[in-house]
């Protein structure tokens, strides 16, 4: 049996979240004020819906309320998806972040900015934009072992092929259905 109390929350919550269909990603317990309050993260392929999350809090709780691992005084329980530039320090994040622009730092130094083509349980393929849009993008394979840390950047004016062409697509079918 586990010693601290994350080890032993997380032995009890992963099983639920893996029946749900998600990954235990993080618990963590933290004192705001005067109050406790046990954060959990949950993530899935496809990212988790807000029904997903209500579902394993009110299971998260259940469980909980069934055990004494949280004592005897109140606490709140959050539980939520990682956030949008959240770090990447596992294979599954990487498959995740397929398509989104990552920044890494290097475990031999320097850095390196690009969007994920692919990964695997060993790596990573990254297209790396050109410097000041001249040139043509290259590709670059690491290794997990040689990236030090890494997270997903946020992109607020980003074009995605793929989500203009639903667009287009459902523009098409509509104007279709208008016209029969």
């Amino acid at each position: 049996m586990s010693t601290t109390l994350n080890d032993r929350l997380h032995e009890l919550l992963e099983p639920l979240a893996a029946k749900a269909g998600a990954d235990l990603e993080e618990v963590k317990v933290a004192r705001i004020g005067g109050s406790r309050v046990l954060e959990v993260v949950v993530d899935a392929d496809g990212g988790v819906d807000l029904d997903t999350v209500a579902e394993l809090s009110r299971e998260f709780g259940e469980a909980l309320d069934a055990t004494d691992l949280m004592g005897e005084s109140e606490y709140r329980l959050e539980v939520g998806s990682p956030g949008a530039e959240r770090l990447l320090t596992q294979p599954r994040h990487w498959r995740r972040a397929v398509t989104r622009l990552v920044k890494a730092q290097l475990a031999a130094g320097g850095e390196v900015t690009g969007r994920v083509m692919e990964s695997d349980d060993d790596g990573v393929l990254l297209e790396i934009p050109p410097v000041k849009g001249r040139g043509k993008a290259t590709e670059r394979r690491l290794a997990f072992t040689e990236i030090a840390k890494a997270r997903v950047q946020l992109e607020f004016n980003r074009k995605d092929s793929a989500a203009e062409e639903e667009i287009v697509d459902d523009i098409e079918l509509d104007d279709a259905s208008d016209e029969a």
